[in-house]
């Protein structure tokens, strides 16, 4: 099958692009990148050597998927997402560097323009407004704005916000279990 390259993008032969895959115009995909199957990469992203993209993500334009950086299934990433990989950044350094993982997990979503520092996880199904700097860790449902990035509700598994009974427009129906937010078979 193989995936579609577009005749200005640069993706490196030793780059491991899944089946389905559609890469744009100026992306450049490094080797040891990891992209899945079905993804969409924009116009203009990169994505380095070292960092995870899943299967069936969405990485609008003008991204940069660091080192370090695993994005798993699922995921919308809009276009401008700054992903951060270095704490103390130096244009010149003696002293060794400490990679700060950062983890996107299944089905979120990052709003444009956003800002993630390394270090983060942002849970499955959250949603982080466009604009946010995310500073910290977001739970998993939770949706985040702002600078720093606060919480201001939970969001079902479809992107739209829950109610005050944690209901969703779309039927379905959630609980609180501690501080994990789980969904209530229909």
């Amino acid at each position: 099958m193989g995936y579609f390259k577009h005749e200005k993008a640069l993706v490196h032969a030793e780059a491991k692009i899944g089946d389905e895959t559609r890469i744009w115009a100026f992306a450049n995909i490094q080797a040891g990148a990891v992209i899945g199957r079905g993804c969409n990469i924009c116009d203009g992203s990169f994505v380095e050597k070292g960092a995870i993209v899943g299967n069936y993500v969405t990485i609008k334009h003008h991204v940069s998927v660091f080192d370090g950086v695993t994005i798993e299934d699922d995921v919308f990433i809009g276009s401008n997402i700054a992903f951060i990989n270095d704490r103390y950044p130096r244009s010149h350094r003696n002293d060794p560097w400490t990679l700060e993982k950062t983890l996107v997990e299944k089905g979120a979503t990052l709003g444009s323009n956003a800002v993630v520092l390394c270090g983060i996880t942002i849970g499955t199904y959250a949603v982080v407004g466009a604009g946010s700097v995310v500073t910290k860790n977001v739970p998993a449902y939770a949706i985040v704005v702002g600078n720093p990035a606060e919480f201001k509700g939970y969001a079902c598994r479809c992107g739209r916000k829950l109610d005050q009974d944690l209901r969703c427009g779309c039927g379905r129906q959630y609980a609180l279990k501690g501080k994990e937010l789980k969904g209530i078979d229909r």
